[in-house]
């Protein structure tokens, strides 16, 4: 059973204006519809956006494109101005905004002016960090930037077993980094950010699943999340692939190969409500688009709402509708697993 975090839900809630919630039952109606025709309705703009800060990281994670440096596309930042004539068009409808999709956030230096922008807008925003940005400095910033939800990825209790995915990370840097903004949380006598643990739960460390929780409260985190993690290569088994059968996203056949436990529907809510948009611009359908090879539409030349409701969207929508086995990013998807969370 999920839990109930009564001070983050309100605040949520308080930001939720008529014509937002107006924006939300659009979405969903035409979501619905669509499952009924079996054809592309879409009312409405997305209620989530990601707006990716940078595709630069400090770290080398095994799975992740950034950490890999295994991109097509090129490294950069987000430039303030294009961010804000974005979120000017957009703000009014928008519910979530999530400053995070490839890279590490804290590294673009107007992240948190960009935060404080969108917190202005009225809009609930989120981050994902490694958290190895997060000095005195920059807690105390990020607490007085109103951001509502901060992330911080700690995939191991011990040294050993964090480095083991998070390579070339600290852990020493991010557990003191999280102490930093919740002692800033404290001290400007803040409720947000909500901060959340989120463990990645992979073979090396599922035996410290209970350490983290008790290492969570211990510093004053609001919440812990358990992930499954995503592997590219996991037809014939992989290392990071847990044994506790609860956090994986793949099944071991007879034939000792495995599969992805989710079956893939022809149908997918995120295409109805969300999307990413990458630093240059492009606006791709979600977030397993890590290389941005769907690109629906350049910012820098058309409207967000022109490439919304337009033929690239449209086809691509239409697409997953018939045959989303046949869409390259929809193959190892989450769309419909549950993710587990510590309770």
């Amino acid at each position: 059973m999920k839990k109930f975090y009564i001070h983050d839900t309100l605040h949520f809630v308080r930001k939720l204006t008529l014509r937002r919630l107006a924006n939300i039952v659009l979405l969903y109606l035409s979501y619905q519809i669509t499952k009924i025709l079996k054809k592309p309705v879409q009312w409405g703009i997305p209620m989530t956006i990601s707006f990716e800060p940078t595709t630069a990281c400090n770290l080398r994670c095994p799975e992740c494109p950034s950490g890999l440096r295994s991109f097509t596309r090129e490294t950069g930042n987000l430039k303030e101005d294009f961010f804000r004539k974005t979120i000017d068009d957009l703000y009014k409808d928008l519910t979530y905004l999530i400053f995070y999709f490839q890279g590490e956030p804290y590294i673009n230096p107007k992240f948190l002016d960009m935060v404080r922008y969108a917190t202005d807008k009225g809009i609930y925003t989120i981050t994902s960090t490694n958290g190895h940005f997060l000095n005195d400095e920059n807690a105390r910033k990020t607490i007085e930037s109103g951001l509502d939800r901060m992330i911080i990825s700690v995939d191991g209790t011990t040294q050993d077993v964090y480095e083991s995915y998070r390579k070339e990370g600290k852990l020493d840097i991010v557990l003191q980094g999280a102490r930093n903004v919740v002692k800033w949380k404290k001290q400007l006598k803040s409720k947000t950010p909500h901060i959340i643990f989120q463990f990645l739960v992979v073979k090396p460390n599922e035996h410290q699943i209970p350490e983290i929780t008790r290492l969570a409260a211990e510093i004053g985190v609001d919440e812990v999340k358990l992930k499954t993690a995503q592997v590219y290569d996991y037809e014939h088994g992989n290392e990071l692939i847990p044994t506790i059968e609860k956090y994986s996203r793949y099944k071991k056949q007879k034939d000792g190969t495995y599969r992805v436990k989710n079956e893939l529907l022809n149908h997918c809510w995120k295409l109805w409500h969300a999307c990413v948009i990458t630093w240059d611009g492009w606006v791709v359908p979600c977030c397993f688009d890590k290389d941005a090879t769907h690109q629906l539409g350049d910012l820098k030349e058309r409207t967000f709402k022109e490439i919304w409701n337009g033929t690239a969207y449209k086809n691509f929508r239409s697409q997953l509708l018939v045959g989303r086995n046949q869409i390259d990013i929809c193959t190892n998807c989450t769309e419909g697993c549950k993710v587990w969370t510590e309770e």
